[in-house]
């Protein structure tokens, strides 16, 4: 499998002709408007069979800028059938306040090819809830959000990651040269549940999980203009 970044929260995962495109982005006008800086280069050209929205922010609910004729599953939460097969569709909240601050956020789960993956979106709740780990249930590989401010931070993405047990953790939506409003990946990585690989650039190719019984967290670059 091959797993390209493209900044934030935004990831093409590719299993032979199978792809699906978890929150893609839109221009960052509006943060940009506020002062803040969202310098990733825009997704142009990009196809995929399945996409999924985990929540309707600006920076992970573009699916315009997908080509093809995709098929769409956007925030939402239940068990759903893709092109794909069955994804897990996990209710959660984008803050600490149950949802009254930024609204809801799903979790998904889901397989490409022999990979179960887990894409938490922007999860911003103080702690994951029993019911929640065990719906998401045993995942080879977990996306996470480290950066804080509207999600959650360095040291509890790496509790949670602990928790989750998948053997791949792949950290997400932190400060790089292309945004200004998050916290870097150090926290995180401080605590982090496992050996940390730094990746040289923003692919990933992922033949087999690891041959030893320990956790990879692997961080990709960020891709800039």
């Amino acid at each position: 499998m091959r797993i390209r970044w493209f900044g934030q929260s935004a990831f093409l995962l590719v299993d032979n002709s199978t792809s699906v495109l978890v929150d893609p982005f839109g221009p960052g006008e509006q943060v940009r408007e506020r002062g803040l800086k969202f310098d990733y280069p825009p997704i142009d050209g990009v196809e995929a069979d399945l996409v999924l929205v985990t929540h309707e922010h600006f920076d992970h609910n573009a699916v315009e800028v997908v080509s093809g004729d995709p098929h769409v599953l956007r925030s939402t939460a239940g068990l759903l059938d893709s092109p794909l097969g069955e994804v897990v569709a996990v209710a959660s909240e984008h803050d600490d306040a149950a949802g009254t601050k930024r609204g809801p956020n799903t979790v998904f789960v889901f397989s490409v090819g022999a990979i179960r993956v887990c894409h938490m979106g922007d999860f911003g709740q103080a702690a994951l809830r029993p019911e929640q780990h065990e719906a998401i249930g045993e995942v080879d590989l977990l996306m996470l959000p480290v950066g804080g401010g509207p999600t959650i931070g360095g040291a509890l993405a790496a509790e949670i990651a602990s928790q989750i047990g998948a053997r791949i953790v792949v950290p997400m939506h932190f400060r790089t040269d292309a945004v200004d409003f998050l916290e870097p990946p150090d926290d995180f990585l401080d605590n982090a549940p496992g050996r940390v690989e730094r990746v040289e650039g923003s692919e990933l190719e992922l033949d087999d999980l690891p041959s030893d019984d320990g956790v990879v967290v692997a961080l990709l670059e960020a891709p800039l203009v």
